[in-house]
């Protein structure tokens, strides 16, 4: 099988990600099955986003049925478009849904574009004021010589470009005037702090709030508004859009019935103005468990808002509308749990000197006996395998080759499944029993005697 072109490095930061069990932040095209269904519909959102349109996607899968892949994948595809992206993790504690102010801070915090891969804020700011600087001078050239004038030209824009937002939110305009102001004058303190308060921080000093005429922190409608400005931003920095993942939206089942009520509400008051096109160049995803969108406990609860992502998954999977608000992931089955492990295998073994042993003894024959062994007597039903069948086939196989001359996995290779590994990322839909299990991957066939032991264990790949 071919993998297709990537740098050593990235091929290591991708291998690294699987031996620690989690999904890789980037390189997800190299690991990419089963989702060819879905592309071409993701295009057509992504494009109809770029030209000022907006989008909105449900994701309903079980634990393990590789919501979170599928949403990184996304958005690893929107920012080879040249968007942005943020991933925020849905909690009662740290991210209350109905704290649409800490979900800003969080969007914030979190937000990347291809060439800033992490707290590409501040970035994005200054990339914005540049290209301000830059219509400014193209208008007038004489300006370069007057940073007075220059920097009252960039004002006027600034109010220009920032409109819609200013009739709402001023403060917004007001601290981007001081953070040029900062910049330019070389005050690190001043720019500092209204980056931060602009990024929806709390605790911002005094001094600074007070240079740029601001009062407060942002509060829940305000950072509607600070969205609304962001988008508007991004737009002036070369970025068509910007693709908001809200993950394990599930969780709000755990919570209060009033706080669940208000997550629920912010959900739809979201949606709304989304529709009513506040948000051009939004792309919202929302990941989320059958049970949410289906149970009492979830969207069902709020008529209005399941309307909106009412979606009819009573037919064969296969025939599923990838364009539908709402798409549902089926997980993987044992053929595309050994196509992803021949995936890593190819992308492991490639450049290193060692490739044909790799090859040879990690061969397709091995993995369907792998495959077969972690999962055990599912038959088809692989809801707990993928990222445990990887840190199983890297950690444990494809090292082992690489390192020894002489390790056979066939000969010298039983698989072990500890209980830690059953509740890993607390993913495990029942109790397993306690004790380690085991089975055998080895002279072509698959003992899988305890490989059953770990049929509860969820990995969200």
């Amino acid at each position: 099988m071919s993998t297709p072109a990537v740098s050593a490095r990235r091929r290591e930061e991708i291998i690294a990600a699987l031996r620690r069990g989690t999904v890789p932040s980037h390189g997800l095209d190299q690991l990419a099955v089963g989702l060819e269904r879905f592309q071409g519909a993701l295009g057509e959102d992504l494009d109809r986003v770029a030209q000022g349109g907006f989008a909105v996607k449900a994701v309903r899968g079980e634990y393990g049925s590789g919501k979170t892949f599928f949403t990184r994948h996304l958005a690893e595809q929107a920012l080879q478009r040249g968007f942005a992206a943020a991933e925020v993790q849905i909690s009662e504690s740290e991210t209350p849904l109905h704290r649409l102010e800490t979900i800003y801070r969080r969007i914030t915090e979190s937000l990347r574009t291809a060439s800033t891969q992490s707290s590409a804020f501040r970035s994005v700011l200054d990339s914005w004021l540049f290209a301000l600087e830059d219509d400014a001078l193209l208008g007038d050239p004489g300006l370069e010589s007057d940073a007075a004038r220059l920097s009252e030209s960039v004002g006027v824009l600034l109010n220009e470009r920032l409109a819609a937002v200013t009739a709402t939110t001023p403060a917004f305009a007001q601290a981007l005037r001081g953070y040029h102001a900062g910049t330019t004058a070389g005050d690190a303190a001043l720019a500092d702090g209204l980056a931060a308060w602009l990024a929806g921080q709390p605790h911002v000093a005094a001094a600074a709030k007070r240079a740029a005429g601001i009062k407060g922190d942002l509060d829940h409608f305000g950072a509607m508004s600070f969205l609304q400005g962001l988008l508007a931003v991004l737009r002036d920095a070369g970025h068509p859009g910007l693709v908001v993942v809200l993950d394990e939206v599930e969780t709000l089942q755990r919570m209060r019935s009033d706080v669940r009520d208000k997550a629920l509400n912010a959900l739809r008051q979201l949606m709304d103005e989304i529709d009513a096109g506040r948000y051009p160049g939004l792309y919202l995803v929302l990941t989320g468990t059958p049970a949410f969108f289906d149970g009492p406990s979830g969207v069902q609860r709020l008529p209005p808002l399941a309307q909106r992502l009412a979606t009819d998954f009573t037919t064969d999977a296969r025939f599923d509308n990838p364009r539908a608000v709402q798409i549902r992931l089926t997980g993987f089955d044992r053929s595309s749990l050994v196509q992803v492990g021949q995936r890593v295998r190819d992308l492991y073994a490639l450049g290193r000197d060692t490739e044909p042993r790799i090859r040879s003894r990690a061969d397709d024959e091995y993995l369907v006996d792998l495959a077969g062994a972690v999962t055990g007597g599912l038959g088809d039903r692989v809801g707990i395998a993928p990222r445990l069948f990887l840190k199983k086939l890297i950690g444990d196989v494809l090292d082992r080759i690489d390192l020894f001359d002489d390790f056979d996995p066939r000969r010298d290779y039983r698989l072990t499944v500890t209980a830690a590994e059953r509740t890993e990322a607390g993913g495990a839909r029942s109790a397993a029993g306690s004790g380690a299990g085991s089975g055998e991957a080895g002279g072509g066939t698959a003992t899988q005697r305890a490989a059953a032991d770990a049929n509860d264990v969820d990995l969200d790949v």
